[in-house]
């Protein structure tokens, strides 16, 4: 079997800008005593494992991509959920379906009917803002907007409160908590880290450490109430270039030591059992390939005595690596490397390294052993099935609890940050006439983003959120309690005049490098936030916007158009804390002033870092402040015409920066822009339909075959990364009628370079008439021959005669309705 290229796993030799200097890197004190009676068990169980035995303890599948009968055939040490992954392979899950998982998962660790010792397995999910996998679970404000309540203290109530609804589901380990220090907004993961100052991230980490896991040294720590956490991502995950996701941290040793390592001492002497290495690099090297840091710098210099854990295949991209293949970053210091659907093969592939020397059994023994005391120290071994746990035994209570529903509710109003109150229009009088409008009025998804159910956090409904409580709902409640009225229409249409408006909006849901932006622009060519207010400003209704988003973005306008601008990050499950704040109570007294102060500062312009901050850190209005913010400059500082990568349709309309055209049979084209419209040789026409607006989709009829309907884009596009990351092409379309069966998608990357996915015999079995997201894998483009680098045309459509079809957006997502297969 082939092994790395580096023969050793050393890491490479460190030119002068990767230099690192472990005796100037701050100690930590790992909190544990030490322990004889441990230290035996743990000899003891590995004088009895074989080496095959060892080596799995060092891999970690993902569940879908694993069964209880490769866990007992390969003895794995750990299993994990992914952003996307449930029981089954359903969208969602809810907390039976996780217990009945765990438990077929435990059993087959535990079987020792073929000889093998019994092991438990670690049971890793990401409950980064909450159990935020689980339905019904409580959805607290994601990191950034923890990061304005400044409050240690509330850190380690939630992630008390996530731990025991993780615990009530079967599962024992969250990859939590993010300690990243965001120092360019950019990037797509910003709203998990708490603040761009090191300093609050280092107040945060021992606190939701301790949250998590217990306090050391109480009876509390690692006991059946509480989880394994893992400090991540080791290192400077937040300070990579331009914001890039998985990027290069371009930075001296000083700035990675002083700044992006801020919160990993505390969380190693609140005794954190594991930390996860970054997928990004430093000075152009891997972390998952740097000895010096994960194993001089983390082990050594800071005491770490728990395990390090990979990221999602991140080690196959240390240069001479696969997701099959890594012995460089074992050698390094991963002990459990993380191989979601790559687990087999690189199971086969150490083992072999262990047996031929190229993993030293010292490095195989170290890391086992490591991994085998966190397991013991949770209790793992004398637990019993996951579903026994007392609070699995009790999941319907402890999952969504009031309780912990109240700590989110607090959490929410404590991070909400007053940028400008004008006029004094807050608080809000509950007993007039209030409108609620925006596209985040009553969306329980878009006000709790990425990480939500499923990665991306995207497509989904407010059903899904059982128990939870949408802002709109939130203030309506409120008013209608002290005898007011309320309107909510997300367009801001209103029946009767209202005596003032709250317009909820912001950023769309989004995970990891699905988010990156190229600037701090919010939704270029796409202004219908800001109109809404103005329009509603316009009728003489006084405006108060409420932004959600996981970062501060150039909102000048907006700013501008509203007498009150608020923002609410990404509150989460509890959208009654906004009311909380924003609404008087019914005898005109302010219950709750705003708290929140910035934890990142809000930007002047939507250049990354141009001139001095709009708003600084620790900037927050209260309602004793009276002043009157002046209007602000409307130039964003930004040149040329921004074009969004990822949405191409939407509305029925080309997004801001692609073209629309409809090509004909005989290959003549005409714009697609206006409705109705059809080709000269009259192989397609097109009309306008309305789907949940007025002529909000676009209808296609084929007279001949061979007719196509394509989106341009101004200049093409490397989709490379997104192709990588498992995304797809996402069509929200109605099949009306398919009578030949003919039908594909393609993606256009110059003269003669198309990849096109054939459609027909997989839609012609889906109900006619019915709306529904398809996804394509952009795999299966690259796979039918598009050059993802250099894609042209994202998105091209044609049917068969007497085809017809309706569609209202075309857009790069990972939540579809139906998944196509990659037919050619």
């Amino acid at each position: 079997m082939a092994a790395c290229t580096a023969a050793s796993g050393s890491a490479p030799a460190a030119g002068p800008d990767t230099a690192v200097h472990p005796a100037l890197w701050p100690k930590a004190t790992w909190p544990l005593p030490k322990d004889a009676a441990l230290e035996q068990r743990v000899r003891a169980l590995m004088a009895k494992m074989t080496l095959e035995e060892k080596v799995g303890q060092l891999i970690q599948a993902d569940i879908l991509s694993v069964t209880p009968d490769d866990v007992r055939k390969y003895r794995l040490g750990s299993i994990l959920a992914g952003g996307n992954s449930k029981p089954g392979g359903q969208l969602v899950a809810d907390a039976v379906q996780w217990k009945a998982l765990a438990d077929a998962f435990h059993r087959a660790a535990m079987d020792t009917s073929d000889g093998h010792v019994a092991i438990p397995l670690l049971f890793g999910i990401d409950a980064v803002h909450g159990h935020n996998g689980a339905v019904g679970a409580t959805l607290f404000p994601q990191n950034s907007a923890l990061g304005a309540t400044h409050d240690p203290a509330l850190m380690r109530e939630i992630g008390a409160a996530t731990a025991e609804e993780v615990r009530a589901t079967g599962i024992n380990w969250t990859f939590a908590p993010a300690l990243a220090v965001p120092q360019d907004v950019r990037w797509g993961r910003s709203y998990e880290g708490y603040s761009q100052d090191p300093k609050l991230v280092a107040q945060y980490a021992g606190a939701m450490v301790e949250g998590l896991q217990g306090k050391v040294g109480t009876p509390q720590f690692l006991d059946s109430m509480h989880v394994v956490a893992s400090a991540k991502h080791f290192l400077a995950d937040g300070g990579t270039k331009d914001g890039k996701d998985q990027g290069d941290a371009q930075i001296s040793e000083e700035i990675l030591r002083t700044v992006h390592a801020a919160g990993y001492p505390p969380a190693i002497d609140a005794g954190v059992q594991s930390v996860m290495a970054s997928f990004s690099s430093w000075n152009g090297q891997k972390m998952h390939g740097n000895k010096a840091l994960i194993t001089d710098v983390l082990k050594d210099r800071m005491d770490f005595q728990g395990f390090v854990v990979g990221d999602w295949n991140a080690h196959g991209q240390v240069p001479g690596c696969t997701n099959e293949d890594c012995p460089v970053s074992i050698n390094a210091g991963i002990d459990m490397l993380m191989a979601p659907d790559s687990w087999r093969g690189l199971y086969e592939h150490t083992l072999a390294e262990a047996k031929s020397g190229a993993i030293p059994m010292a490095r195989v023994d170290d890391a086992v052993a490591r991994i085998l005391r966190v397991k013991f120290r949770a209790g793992l071994f004398d637990a019993g099935l996951p579903s026994s746990n007392p609070l699995a035994a009790r999941s319907a209570d402890v999952v969504g609890s009031p309780a912990h529903r109240a700590i989110a509710r607090r959490a929410v109003r404590e991070s909400l940050v007053l940028l400008k109150n004008n006029g004094g229009v807050l608080p809000l009088d509950p007993r007039k006439h209030i409108l609620v409008a925006g596209d985040g009025a009553d969306n329980i998804s878009r006000q709790s983003g990425g990480w939500t159910l499923t990665w991306q956090g995207a497509g989904l409904k407010n059903a899904n959120f059982p128990g939870a409580q949408s802002i709109g709902a939130g203030i309506a409640e409120q008013v209608r309690a002290a005898g007011g009225t309320v309107e909510i229409a997300a367009d801001g249409h209103h029946a009767g005049k209202p005596d003032a408006a709250v317009v909820v909006f912001g950023e769309d849901p989004y995970a990891e490098f699905q988010g990156d932006i190229p600037n701090l622009l919010y939704r270029p060519g796409d202004d219908h936030d800001l109109e809404l207010i103005r329009h509603l400003r316009g009728e003489g209704v006084p405006v108060v916007a409420v932004f959600l988003s996981g970062r501060p973005l150039w909102m000048n306008r907006e700013i501008n158009a509203a007498d009150a601008f608020v923002a609410a990050w990404l509150p989460g499950s509890e959208g009654g804390g906004v009311a909380d704040v924003l609404v008087r109570t019914r005898d005109g007294h302010v219950a709750h002033d705003f708290h929140g102060k910035l934890s990142f500062a809000w930007p002047r312009s939507a250049v990354q870092g141009q001139g001095s901050p709009l708003f600084p850190l620790g900037y927050g209005l209260t309602y004793a402040d009276h002043g009157m913010l002046p209007t602000l400059p409307e130039t964003s500082g930004i040149r040329g015409e921004q074009v969004p990568v990822g949405n191409y349709l939407e509305r029925g309309k080309p997004v801001h920066g692609y073209t629309f055209t409809l090509r004909g049979a005989d290959g003549s084209s005409t714009p697609g822009d206006v409705s109705p419209a059809a080709t000269g040789d009259g192989a397609l026409r097109m009309t306008a339909l309305d789907y949940k607006a007025q002529e909000d989709a676009r209808r296609f009829a084929w007279n001949k075959g061979d007719a196509q309907l394509a989106i341009t884009a101004r200049a093409p596009m490397d989709l490379d990364r997104e192709t990588n990351g498992d995304v797809l092409l996402i069509t929200t379309l109605r099949i009306d009628a398919l009578p030949g069966k003919e039908a594909w998608i393609g993606m256009a990357c110059g003269k003669g370079c198309e990849g096109r996915v054939q459609l027909g015999p997989q839609l012609a079995g889906m109900p006619n008439g019915q709306w529904l997201r398809i996804g394509v894998s952009l795999k299966c483009f690259r796979k039918a021959g598009a050059d993802m680098h250099h894609i042209e045309q994202p998105f091209v459509w044609s049917a068969g005669k007497g085809a017809e079809v309706a569609i209202s957006r075309a857009a790069l997502g990972t939540d579809a309705d139906q998944v196509m297969e990659c037919a050619r």
